[in-house]
């Protein structure tokens, strides 16, 4: 590069800076808004399951959208393995779910396209989607499972389109395994527009400023994001912080389950190591190292400034270890739908757990600690369908204030689904959807309250319940009490069956199941004249 090239590239300021972070975020956003209103099931266009980023043409995160958090971290911590080894063409895209070649649980389906500009790939845009059937044996794809086969079709990274044109056999291979082929196709449909929607756009940006300018931008990108992150992290007092939380259960008898962690700190450099954290087991709380990192991620990306950009550098400080055929670094073919939602948000609490030691006055109380899985259906031939959904709890308190109620927290970011698209789509009635009032834990500040939410069935459904916080409870901070505990129940000819965490079960028509969610812990110690 010539002299006169180099001063060009380097004089950028942050204003430059700036709008080119906003616009690369904007493809990412774009593409998002593609998925919602061009898919069919609720579970993406109302719950808004799904996530998009752009990446480099290494396989670094660029930028991504504010969508779900055990989406992106684990799509930043895999993609680099995913595109190094493809013979990539323009016009191709690539389809995948599997958990141990870039995946996270086998609903969660990613589809990646490479950004050609003069023939040169420059960089990669990807969206990750939750497909409430992947053909598992029970509606909902989210079964009790003891192994990944049970959980679905296993897709390895696989193209579903060359060099522009669809491949018909692939993708009716995958539909055809659903209950619904139509609602299948028209969800995939809706990822590939949304690919095809960030690849005019990126493409138009690239040519816009040239490759070299374009690199450039990224270099720099990534310097200030590394400089914030570094500068955020260096606040944290130098030493080993120790924390161990656990997990109900596995859904197979397994109880108690325990998730350890060592955070290490030196100046801005930080290594979280799970070693002590239990073998993998015989239920699905499984996961792949990339679901543990991107709870590592979230956590100290909420340590750094808002304005930090969400690229690669701003987690070039934080490595991370977990031993292989551990929980949190399973070997196939070890079951991991509940891995995905309920132990990354376990991952959350421990990491947070051990940094409230070094950072007493930043972090919060643990929140309600569940996704709170709901996946059912119907298999009867004329009345087939699938629906799964998060519910939300009651977030912790924290050092500035009282938790919000009924929220997702931590590693989940969906809406939920309104009753009148339930009600309107499948044979429910929603009975109630309430505060759980009281469910917080009691302190200086009070931990938010869970939620209940009731469901009678017009009709005999499958129902899978993935839940964790049922016996062990959200734990408060500084003297804050612990928030109450979740719990599951069947009424009707059960006459109010408590249901355990993690379960499956035919429900018939004019049953209720009642879900109460758990509250999140308290912060900080009352006075003697405020108890």
């Amino acid at each position: 590069m010539n002299r006169s090239v180099y001063v060009t590239l380097t004089a950028m300021n942050a204003i430059e800076l700036s709008l080119f972070a906003s616009r690369i975020e904007a493809v990412c956003e774009e593409m998002g808004a593609v998925l919602q209103r061009t898919a069919f099931s609720p579970n993406i266009k109302d719950r808004l399951d799904y996530s998009c980023a752009v990446f480099d043409a290494a396989g670094e995160l660029c930028a991504q959208a504010a969508h779900i958090p055990v989406h992106l971290g684990s799509m930043a911590y895999a993609m680099r393995d995913i595109v190094s080894d493809l013979p990539w063409s323009p016009g191709d895209m690539v389809i995948l779910n599997d958990p141990y070649l870039g995946g996270t649980h086998l609903p969660d389906v990613t589809v990646i396209a490479p950004v050609f500009v003069a023939n040169t790939v420059v960089g990669f845009v990807a969206n990750r989607a939750h497909h409430a059937d992947i053909g598992a044996s029970t509606p909902g794809s989210m079964p009790v499972s003891r192994q990944l086969s049970e959980e679905g079709m296993i897709i390895p990274p696989t193209f579903l389109l060359r060099k522009g044109q669809l491949d018909k056999c692939r993708l009716a291979a995958i539909t055809e395994a659903t209950s619904n082929p139509e609602q299948s196709s028209g969800d995939f449909a809706a990822q590939i527009s949304a690919n095809r929607t960030g690849l005019a756009r990126l493409i138009a940006l690239v040519q816009s400023t040239g490759v070299a300018r374009y690199e450039e931008y990224l270099q720099q990108l990534n310097a200030y994001a590394e400089r914030l992150a570094s500068s955020s992290l260096a606040a944290i007092p130098d030493g080993e912080y120790y924390f161990d939380d656990v997990m109900d259960d596995d859904g197979l008898g397994n109880t108690d389950i325990p998730i350890v962690v060592t955070v290490r700190v030196s100046g801005h450099q930080i290594h979280v190591d799970f070693t002590g954290t239990a073998a993998q087991t015989a239920g699905n709380i499984n996961c792949p190292l990339s679901v543990a990192a991107a709870g590592v991620y979230y956590v100290f990306r909420c340590l750094m400034p808002p304005q930090t950009p969400a690229c690669a550098g701003s987690f070039r400080s934080i490595t991370l270890m977990a031993p292989e055929g551990s929980l949190l670094n399973a070997r196939r073919p070890a079951a991991v739908a509940a891995g995905n939602v309920e132990t990354s948000t376990r991952v959350v609490d421990a990491v947070m757990g051990a940094l409230a030691q070094a950072l007493p006055d930043k972090i919060p109380a643990a929140s309600h600690g569940s996704m709170n899985n709901l996946a059912m259906g119907s298999r009867v031939d004329g009345a087939q369908w699938d629906y799964y959904e998060t519910i939300g709890g009651g977030m912790g308190a924290g050092p500035e204030g009282d938790g919000l109620s009924a929220v997702q927290t931590h590693m989940t970011n969906t809406l939920n689904t309104p009753i009148e698209v339930l009600e309107s789509h499948y044979p429910l009635r929603v009975c109630r959807y309430a505060l759980r009032e009281g469910s917080g834990g009691e302190g200086k500040y009070r931990g938010g309250d869970g939620l209940i939410r009731e469901f009678e069935f017009l009709a005999p459904t499958t129902v899978t319940l993935l839940t964790e916080r049922r016996r062990h409870a959200p734990w408060g901070l500084r003297g804050g009490d612990d928030g109450q505990p979740g719990s599951n129940l069947r009424t009707g000819q059960c006459r109010g069956e408590v249901l355990l965490a993690k379960t499956n079960f035919d429900i018939g028509a004019g049953e209720r199941l009642i879900i109460a969610t758990p509250g999140g812990g308290g912060w900080g110690r009352l006075s003697r004249h405020e108890r």
